[in-house]
């Protein structure tokens, strides 16, 4: 999951490692919450050619891809969803489908789930279309 880290000496190693353990909880408990709904995990951090898709899962026959945004609020953690980050997200979720076995014709969609300090967690159904 990439981060975005200001160009400052101040900002250490401790900084980046605790970013990164909690992009890795709200992507855990982001499986949890869509596995209380029927939803099998299949990949967690999978890499396509274009870029990292943070959850993949399955409900039903249909392959839902997951990019989870942490921060403070929902509304901050949104603002960090960007339309060529959801191009990547998307390019890659090709190359996942190629995999498939009806290909490109296999129901999915792209979620964003946006989680905050407090740990509650707001889902964006099919962003590549409410974004």
């Amino acid at each position: 999951m990439p981060f975005d880290f200001p160009n400052d000496p101040t900002w250490s190693g401790d900084v980046r490692r605790t970013n990164y353990h909690a992009g890795l909880s709200a992507e855990q408990a982001v499986a949890r919450h869509y596995a209380r709904q029927g939803a099998v995990l299949r990949e967690t951090r999978w890499r396509g050619r274009s870029g990292e898709i943070d959850l993949i899962l399955a409900e039903g026959d249909r392959i839902v891809f997951v990019e989870v945004k942490k921060s403070r609020t929902h509304e901050q953690a949104v603002q960090r969803v960007t339309a060529k980050q959801l191009g990547r997200i998307l390019r890659s979720a090709e190359d996942y489908l190629g995999s498939c076995p009806n290909g490109a014709l296999t129901d999915a969609r792209l979620d964003v789930a946006l989680v905050d300090a407090q740990g509650v967690i707001d889902i964006i159904p099919n962003a590549s279309m409410a974004l």
